[in-house]
């Protein structure tokens, strides 16, 4: 895959120090060291080794990656390696991708409470799902499901919001038999939506009580308990946004559509079209007119605040597994899944990990692309011949070496 010709980390680097000075004030500890994590990774700042091709003697640099959560560079080869484990857990079955979306008012709290706010959203939308597919009334079984939390819209605006993927179908409550979901057809999204809407207020109320929650600036009224109340109040009459997409056809599909969303950043680098006079322009699509492909431009700043919105806390998960996927059980709630539905154990049920392959062998046994062979004679491989200790400074712009 060719190189995108322009970075974040291009971004950062021209406009980011301007932005630091500032922002000194409200850049919190995170945001500044996502920013300085962006803007050397794969530089000499970090280090790496010189390679030579054993072939023609073309040499070139390799420098190491930051390895950082936010960084649009460091996250193929997690997300291969992600997909590959969840290869040995897909069922024969079709699989939901169910969205479950916070209001715009929900969302200025989000933001202010990230940690906690994040939590109550991945606990509410688990209780919604399982509570709702154990009713006999809608599917009386035991599902299994991953949740990934997305913060953004493709305008990079703050939009909260958990996509989940399902198999179409659970573990009965006797254990003995695999109830299926009716073909095309999940769990009624109105049903959902109700039920999330309940749970996430109760659950927002309780860390309220607990002050747990804080408010600044526009929000600041909401320490008062009768102001929060009078705020939430109209939430609890509007419509919650869950939107279940058509299933799958089948787990096949499930992998490649998954590679979309498990490791994605707010914005990845080939959608930048031009960072020059101290504005940034990229590629959107907007979904309220026909996902019209369209281009944004804006002041340099504030795309460099809208992306340093989607930080994450420290340590938070934003991938979650429930049910039957739980981690505690899951080997072994999938097998019985996999007896009920009489599927044969697989090599891919019983092959472990190979967690001391060099990374360029991992990569290449994941994607099926070398990172070994030489980019000009494309006969030799690359061979490391020297360590490049790391330089100790940032590079300027411009500098992608």
């Amino acid at each position: 895959m060719e190189r995108p010709k322009l970075e974040v980390a291009d971004v950062f680097r021209r406009y980011g120090a301007a932005y630091r000075q500032q922002h000194a004030g409200s850049l919190s500890r995170g945001q500044r060291r996502v920013m300085s994590a962006i803007e050397l990774c794969r530089t000499a700042a970090l280090g790496g080794h010189l390679e030579e091709c054993d072939c023609c003697g073309h040499q070139r640099p390799a420098y190491n990656s930051c390895r950082n959560r936010h960084c649009p560079k460091c996250q193929s080869l997690a997300r291969a390696q992600w997909l590959e484990d969840r290869q040995a857990e897909l069922l024969p079955v079709e699989y939901f991708h169910v969205v479950f979306t916070v209001p715009e008012e929900m969302a200025a709290i989000a933001y202010q409470n990230k940690e906690v706010v994040y939590g109550i959203l991945f606990r509410a939308t688990a209780e919604t799902l399982r509570t709702i597919a154990a009713d006999p009334k809608h599917l009386g079984a035991e599902i299994g499901f991953f949740a990934v939390l997305h913060t953004w819209g493709q305008n990079l605006l703050f939009h909260p919001h958990l996509h989940c993927v399902v198999p179409g179908g659970g573990i009965s409550p006797d254990g003995k038999r695999w109830i299926a979901c009716r073909p095309g057809f999940f769990l009624p999204v109105r049903v959902l939506s109700r039920l999330f809407r309940r749970l996430f207020l109760e659950h927002l109320q309780a860390a309220f009580d607990q002050g747990k929650l804080r408010f600044f600036s526009s929000l600041e009224r909401l320490r008062d308990s009768k102001a929060f109340a009078a705020y939430l109040s109209p939430l609890r009459q509007t419509e919650w946004v869950v939107y279940a997409k058509p299933p799958f056809g089948g787990p096949e599909q499930v992998l490649n559509y998954l590679g979309l969303y498990t490791h994605r950043v707010a914005i990845s680098n080939n959608r930048l079209l031009n960072i020059d006079h101290g504005q940034v322009a990229f590629r959107w699509k907007d979904y309220r007119d026909h996902d019209q492909q369209k281009t944004l431009t804006l002041e340099a700043g504030e795309f460099i605040r809208r992306f340093l919105l989607h930080i994450l806390p420290d340590g938070f998960q934003r991938i979650r597994h429930y049910g039957f996927l739980g981690h505690r059980y899951r080997q072994a709630k999938l097998a019985q899944c996999r007896q009920l539905l009489g599927v044969p154990l697989t090599l891919t049920d019983v092959v472990t990990r190979q967690d001391k392959l060099d990374y360029r062998d991992l990569y290449e046994k994941l994607t099926g692309k070398s990172l070994r062979e030489c980019p000009v004679c494309h006969r030799g491989q690359m061979v490391a011949i020297a360590i490049l200790a790391a330089c100790d400074r940032a590079p300027p712009f411009g500098n992608l070496s």
